[in-house]
């Protein structure tokens, strides 16, 4: 009979309890007892959704109190130096130290670096590798989850990220991938260790993740996957199910079920083409694992349709064809049962994870002929009209030149402006307020004068400290993305849609349900009551198409194109609306830029084609003197300079805190790097790392300012923390800013 299991289920628990521990911790509210019962209850509740789900095998090893890359980096001893003073007696609180910076006990240091997961909105923390690193396996945290799984009687499957990926995802400080490479040697003996250990633990299967086989990988990276895998192969009588997903294998499909190992799982989603070629390829006593059900996205899965399609081949294979989700199950909400507040039409379309645990039961019931009969999904109003078209011509008429001559005419700033992203912090009290409003408790009045003393503040506050361009703050979102979708139409928001981005952080993408249109102005009425304090300008705050598009649930009836120019088509309208309120700065941030973009170089010129034009299209008819400015975070920006170039914003701020100097050069044009000429306009680098709770110290910032002024001139360079602010706090934030402030006035006057 057809088997079924996952490749990973959310971690942060049905109601985020796993962010309410982490916090609570790292503030000193609860002991580190406490907090590893949240994660054993936490632990235990997944494993039994998919017990009561009937799979086959439960997947262990999938937790992570911040991410699971940072779970490898310490089982497999790779911590960098500076991680190693004074929390290296308490695992879990050097664990903290290298994602945060900061734990409970230890001195504050530099954070690991983040970046996305693939092309996801997840974000991992870079493994750090010296020329001379040494590995060391301490799996114990892995073999306590299997042996907790195995006493609470379920059949386990653990997972862990292959060696080829893991090295992949890493950097050194050559910054060269074949450096990464020479390290296999040293990191093998620890996965033979591992499936040893595994094994000797009553372990049978091992989930053993290799997505980079869906890249376009240099021909050195395919040619060692054979010896390597050659090698786990033999150490151990565990069997290895290889887990490929988010992309097409391609040329990589020979190679993935030419290797040694029990099984292959492949992403049906993103590459349903490719299934007749994995049945071809399969080996007499392999497994074929599919992912039918779309892991990154909440709509039902269509049953039927791959009832049909799978029926000969579950004849054919029997217990060798398993059922799963594409990727991991991190990518979804936890639990449609815990939504209260959709209206049952809505709710019949959608599945989270834990509904996605119960479509695989009843998939793999349909195929055994014991199912009940299967209707399609509810199809959704598909949309209209040639996205070509309509983008064919999206440039502003005026070159950067020009624009900028107007611009500073137009708002006299200083060398070295300074400013902040957008966000300020969202304290209990405006958070408390906004549960109070929209349970009722409060009125819309009350909830907007609240509102507007908090923007009051954070103008009085900016201010105080002297910055140069002001912000309002956001004090009536709740999210970049979800706040928008809240104010247009053919958006569903949910109350419990939370998803992991990072650590404790969890954001709540909106679902695209239908056509998309603005029905009213969304953000004017807090822009120019901020204006209205203040003599300095006042930056207006939107968030871009690429980025709404790509930070919601998508339709999966029309293309992301067409959904995002009709996103786009909305920002522009409130564009216009911003500038004619005398908004002199427009801010259109595109943090997701990077993430869209296919994994396959073959796709990315049409992908950069849209949605490039869909972020000018937004400003393409504004005046040359109002100054539009865009925002990216953690990215690998050497690989799109040209799109980031083509975005023809005046001013980029971008996430550089955690990174050395050779992504600012990439942006600056040095020819050796980026082998491209840099962005030519205005640029805001990161000054200082905002996701970790260290004030950055008045001296370090002028040193990195300095730096910076050697690489970008002065006259293009803006001072600016490198993200939003709205998980801090008001101290933190505070002296942050007023040493950033402080060193922007002392290198002005250097300079001077």
């Amino acid at each position: 009979m057809t088997q079924t299991h996952i490749l990973g289920y959310p971690r942060i628990g049905a109601q985020r309890e796993l962010k309410n521990a982490q916090e609570a911790y790292w503030r000193g509210d609860i002991t580190q007892a406490e907090l590893l019962k949240v994660g054993a209850e936490i632990r235990r509740a997944n494993w039994r959704a998919q017990c009561d789900a009937g799979l086959d095998l439960v997947t262990v090893g999938d937790f992570a109190w911040y991410d699971q890359v940072l779970n490898h980096t310490l089982m497999f001893g790779a911590v960098p130096a500076r991680f190693n003073q004074g929390a290296a007696d308490n695992k879990l609180d050097q664990y903290f130290r290298l994602a945060r910076g900061r734990a409970p006990s230890g001195e504050p240091v530099a954070a690991s670096a983040m970046t996305k997961w693939f092309d996801t909105n997840y974000h991992y923390l870079v493994p750090e590798f010296a020329a001379d690193q040494a590995f060391e396996l301490d799996a114990e945290w892995l073999l306590d989850e299997v042996r907790e799984a195995r006493g609470q009687g379920h059949s386990v499957k653990p997972v862990v990220i292959g060696p080829l990926s893991y090295l992949w995802l890493g950097r050194t400080r050559s910054g060269v991938r074949g450096d990464l490479l020479e390290l296999l040697p040293k990191l093998l003996p620890c996965y033979e260790q591992l499936l040893r250990q595994l094994a000797a633990a009553g372990v049978d299967w091992v989930q053993i993740d290799e997505p980079i086989l869906g890249l376009d990988l240099p021909a050195q990276w395919r040619d060692a996957f054979a010896p390597a895998f050659r090698k786990l192969a033999a150490v151990a009588p565990t069997r290895l199910l290889l887990a490929t997903y988010f992309s097409s294998l391609r040329e990589n499909l020979a190679l993935a079920f030419g290797l040694p190992v029990a099984g292959v799982h492949i992403d049906c989603v993103r590459a349903p083409e490719e299934l007749p070629a994995a049945v071809e390829a399969l080996g007499a006593q392999q497994v074929l694992s599919l992912g039918v059900l779309n892991g990154r996205n909440v709509w039902r899965g269509d049953l039927g349709r791959w009832q049909r399609e799978l029926q000969p081949l579950a004849e054919k294979l029997g217990q060798h064809l398993w059922l799963s989700a594409s990727c991991s199950l991190l990518h979804t909400p936890v639990d449609l049962d815990s939504e209260t507040g959709l209206p049952p039409e809505q709710v019949q379309k959608l599945a989270y994870a834990r509904q996605k645990l119960d479509e695989l039961q009843q998939l793999q019931l349909l195929l055994k002929g014991a199912g009940d009969t299967v209707t399609a999904p509810l199809e959704q109003t598909a949309g209209s009209g040639s996205v070509a078209a309509e983008l064919a011509d999206s440039w502003r008429p005026q070159r950067y030149a020009e624009r900028a001559n107007l611009q500073r005419q137009r708002l006299q700033l200083p060398l070295l402006p300074t400013t902040t992203i957008g966000s300020f912090p969202q304290t209990d009290l405006l958070r408390q307020t906004r549960r109070r409003f929209r349970s009722g408790e409060i009125s819309r009045q009350d909830y907007c004068d609240h509102l507007r003393a908090e923007i009051a503040e954070a103008i009085r506050r900016q201010e105080i400290l002297g910055l140069d361009v002001l912000v309002h703050g956001e004090a009536e979102r709740n999210d970049m993305v979800e706040y928008f979708g809240e104010q247009l139409d053919g958006f569903v928001h949910t109350g419990n849609g939370w998803v992991q981005s990072y650590g404790s952080r969890c954001v709540k993408p909106p679902i695209i349900f239908g056509d998309i249109s603005r029905p009213a102005p969304m953000t004017v009425e807090w822009s120019t009551y901020a204006q209205g304090l203040t003599k300095k300008p006042v930056k207006g705050m939107l968030t871009g198409p690429v980025t709404i598009l790509n930070w919601s649930f998508p339709r999966e009836d029309i293309s992301r194109r067409e959904s995002c120019l009709q996103i786009a088509k909305a920002l522009r309208q409130e564009v216009l609306d911003l500038e004619a309120a005398g908004i002199g700065i427009i801010q259109i941030d595109e943090p997701a830029l990077r993430e869209g973009v296919p994994l396959r170089e073959s796709e990315h010129r049409d992908y950069f084609d849209w949605a490039v034009a869909c972020f000018r299209y937004t400003c393409s008819e504004v005046q040359p003197e109002t100054q539009i400015h865009t925002h990216m975070c953690y990215s690998n920006f050497n690989a799109i300079m040209d799109a980031i170039v083509a975005l023809d914003a005046d001013v980029i701020t971008i996430e550089s805190a955690r990174s050395d100097l050779r992504l600012l050069e990439v942006f600056a044009g040095d020819a050796s790097l980026s082998g491209r000429g840099g962005y030519p306009n205005e640029i805001g680098p990161g000054i200082y790392d905002i996701h970790s709770p260290n004030v950055p110290e008045r001296a370090e910032l002028v040193a990195r300012l300095e730096k910076m002024a050697e690489v970008v001139t002065v006259e293009r360079l803006w001072v600016n923390p490198d993200c939003g602010l709205k998980t801090r706090s008001w101290a933190e934030v505070g002296s942050s800013l007023l040493n950033m402030v402080e060193a922007a006035r002392a290198v002005r006057a250097a300079l001077a």
